[in-house]
C-alpha cells in the first residue's frame, strides 16, 4: 500500500511540477490554465497525505499485532469461525458490560468472604487485633522502624465496607491485608509472647479457611480471563475488518487519484509549445550528464511513447527531431529534477571531502613536528 502513494507522489514530483511547465506554455491564456492545473495538484497531493496518514495507521496497528501477539493465528481463525463482526464501538460497549458484572460477582465474593472474616475477628484471641496498635500508650518506639505497613481489623472493616470506590476490588487484597495483621503480630513480638503465639494460632485458623474458599476465587478468575481474551480476540477481529474496509476504500481511491493524475499530466503536456533546437540540445546534454539510473529511467520515458525503441540496447542513438513534443518535453522536466538532486548530493560531498582534506594535513603536520622533536 505504502509503495503505491509512493508511486503516486512520484508521479506527481517527475511529471506534475508545474512551475517548470510555465516556461513551455504557449500563451498568457493557457499559463492561466496551468495556475488551475496547479491548484488541482495541489489538492491531490493533500488528498495523497491524507491516505498515506490512513496507510500508516493500518500498519501501525498490524506491526504492534505482530509483535504483541506471533502466534495468536491459530486462535483467531478459530474465533473468526464461530464469531460475527461488530463495530469497534458495540464491542466496547459489551466490553463495559463485562466488566460490570464481573465487579459486581467480585463484590459477592467479597461478601461471602465477610462470614470467614467474622469468625476470625470475632474469636476470643483476635482481641489484640482489633484496632490500629497504640504505640504512644504502650511505649512502642521502635515500632514503625521494625513494621513497615501496620494493618488491624477495623481498617480492614472500613475499607470492606466503603461505598466511594476506594474499598477492595479483589477478595485476594483482603486476605493479603489480613496476613498481613498476623504477620506483622508475630514479626515485632517474640516467639514466647502470647500476641506472637495468638497471631499465629489465628494466622493457621484462616489459612485453613481460605483454602475452602480459594476454588471459587479461582473460577470467577478464570472465567475473567476467558472474558478477557475473548474481549481482545473481538476487538483485534473488528479493528481488522475496519482496516481491511479501510484498505478497500484507499485502494479505490488510489485508483481515482492515479486517474485524475493521467489526465492531468496529458492535459499538461498538450499546453507546451514546440521545444526549440537550443533547447533540443540542451536536453541532449543534459541526458548526457546524467547516472547511468536516471538514464535508464530516461530511456523508458522515450519508449512508452515510441514502441519501437530500444530502451535495452548496448547502444542507443536518441534522435531529438523524432521524438514527439509530449516526450521532449517529459524528458525536460525529468532531466532538470534528475541533475538537481544530483547538484545537492555533490554539495553535500563537498564539506566532507574538505574536513578529511583537513584531518590529513593536520595529521602530516604533527607528524613532521614529533620527527623535528626527536631529532632536537
Amino acid at each position: 500500500m505504502k509503495s503505491t502513494i509512493q508511486d503516486k507522489t512520484h508521479a506527481i514530483g517527475n511529471y506534475m511540477v508545474i512551475d517548470k511547465v510555465m516556461e513551455s506554455v504557449k500563451t498568457t491564456e493557457e499559463a492561466s490554465d496551468v495556475e488551475r492545473l496547479k491548484h488541482q495538484v495541489d489538492e491531490i497531493i493533500v488528498k495523497v497525505d491524507e491516505l498515506e496518514q490512513k496507510v500508516n495507521d493500518v500498519d501501525r496497528f498490524y506491526t504492534s499485532l505482530s509483535k504483541k501477539q506471533p502466534n495468536s493465528s491459530k486462535g483467531s481463525s478459530a474465533v473468526k469461525e464461530r464469531q460475527q463482526f461488530f463495530s469497534i464501538k458495540k464491542l466496547q460497549q459489551e466490553a463495559s458490560k463485562r466488566e460490570a458484572a464481573a465487579a459486581k460477582r467480585m463484590q459477592e465474593l467479597i461478601r461471602h468472604f465477610g462470614t470467614i472474616f467474622r469468625q476470625i475477628t470475632t474469636n476470643k484471641w483476635a482481641y489484640p487485633f482489633l484496632n490500629p496498635v497504640d504505640v504512644e500508650g504502650l511505649g512502642l518506639h521502635d515500632y514503625y522502624e521494625i513494621i513497615d505497613k501496620p494493618m488491624d481489623f477495623s481498617t480492614i472493616t472500613n475499607q470492606m465496607e466503603a461505598k466511594d470506590g476506594t474499598g477492595y476490588k479483589n477478595v485476594r487484597e483482603i486476605c493479603a491485608d489480613v496476613r498481613l495483621v498476623f504477620k506483622n503480630a508475630m514479626t515485632y513480638n517474640d516467639e514466647r509472647n502470647d500476641v506472637h503465639i495468638m497471631a499465629k494460632s489465628l494466622l493457621e485458623k484462616f489459612e485453613a479457611k481460605w483454602l475452602q474458599f480459594l476454588p471459587k476465587i479461582t473460577e470467577e478468575e478464570t472465567r475473567r480471563k476467558e472474558e478477557a481474551e475473548e474481549s481482545r480476540l473481538g476487538m483485534q477481529l473488528a479493528q481488522e475488518a475496519a482496516n481491511a474496509k479501510m484498505s478497500r476504500h484507499i485502494n479505490n481511491e488510489l485508483s481515482e487519484l492515479d486517474m485524475h493524475l493521467d489526465k492531468l499530466r496529458e492535459t499538461v503536456i498538450q499546453k507546451c509549445r514546440k521545444m526549440s533546437v537550443e533547447e533540443k540540445r540542451k536536453l541532449g546534454l543534459g541526458l548526457s550528464r546524467l547516472s547511468p539510473e536516471d538514464l535508464t529511467k530516461a530511456l523508458e520515458i522515450i519508449a512508452k511513447k515510441n514502441p519501437n525503441f530500444q530502451a535495452a540496447a548496448e547502444e542507443v542513438d536518441i534522435d531529438m527531431d523524432v521524438q514527439s513534443e509530449s516526450t521532449l518535453w517529459r524528458l525536460k522536466f525529468f532531466v532538470n529534477e534528475a541533475l538537481e538532486a544530483k547538484g545537492k548530493e555533490a554539495a553535500n560531498k563537498v564539506p566532507n571531502e574538505n574536513n578529511k582534506r583537513k584531518r590529513e594535513i593536520c595529521d602530516a603536520l604533527a607528524k613532521n613536528a614529533k620527527k623535528r622533536s626527536k631529532k632536537m
